[in-house]
């Protein structure tokens, strides 16, 4: 999830502002509560993406603050099943609301319609996010290195191995990529948006692959729309693809799907 500046900006002080209502009213022991309660079985969202393939991870998303809404009529689940039965390794879902129209109950209730590991894609800000996903049903989470500096990324990724939560430290360039291999992450995903110019280029993987240890686990993310974009990041050394408006644009997800693979 890459933005222009100003973009990125008003996203974060609005999820801060967010944050602070959320613990007005819980606390992280009201989440912990919640957690022990209901016990959720661990899905290996990590290992799903070691695949002999190029691993697929599928988006449900509504909207998106430069494209607007992708479906008015948004059958989130629906979508969810047709990823799982069209041999998606994992799902991502928005949870993020003033900016992607997301919601947690999305999550919630997609967990319980499929048993892929399923990713919060959200903007954490706040450690009191890692126990709130953890106990809506979430498996992994997104740590994005220009929000989260080196010290909070180390803070956080300590929380999520003891909640048992996979994550994916975003990075956009080589100072973050620096920034993120501190905290020697398992898992690190490559986003191809340019913050500056807003363009996206699949050289981003390339360029930054080779700056990162080589036993990490590498998503390419934005930008894939075609076969060839996916033999490319392969090409790159991406171990896995992030995609979301390929599938929610298209009208049948199955035949995308079987497109990505070279099936067709």
């Amino acid at each position: 999830m890459a933005f222009i500046p100003n973009i990125l900006d008003k996203i974060i002080v609005n999820r801060m502002g967010q944050v602070e209502l959320l613990k007005a009213s819980k606390k992280i022991s009201d989440f912990e509560k919640m957690i022990e309660n209901k016990s959720f079985k661990k899905r290996e969202f990590t290992k799903a993406l070691k695949s002999s393939t190029m691993s697929i991870i599928a988006e449900v998303k509504k909207a998106s603050p430069s494209k607007g809404v992708f479906l008015k009529d948004f059958p989130y689940i629906d979508i969810a099943r047709e990823y799982e039965n069209a041999g998606a390794n994992a799902i991502s879902v928005l949870t993020e609301e003033s900016f992607f129209q997301g919601s947690n109950v999305y999550l919630k209730e997609i967990r319980n319609a499929v048993k892929l590991p399923i990713l919060r894609k959200d903007f954490i800000v706040d450690e009191i996010q890692l126990y709130e996903s953890k106990a809506i049903g979430a498996d992994a989470v997104l740590l994005i290195s220009s929000v989260l500096k080196k010290e909070k990324l180390k803070e956080y990724i300590k929380i999520c191995d003891s909640l048992k939560l996979d994550y994916i430290v975003e990075v956009h360039n080589e100072e973050e990529v620096f920034d993120a291999i501190t905290a020697l992450p398992k898992v690190i995903g490559i986003n191809n948006r340019d913050l500056k110019t807003f363009e996206v280029s699949l050289e981003t993987t390339k360029k930054l692959r080779g700056l990162i240890p080589e036993d990490t686990v590498i998503i390419s993310e934005s930008g894939i729309h075609t076969f060839e974009d996916i033999i490319l990041a392969e090409s790159y050394g991406a171990d896995a693809v992030l995609i979301g408006e390929a599938f929610i644009k298209s009208n049948n997800i199955a035949e995308k799907f079987k497109e990505f693979r070279g099936e067709v």
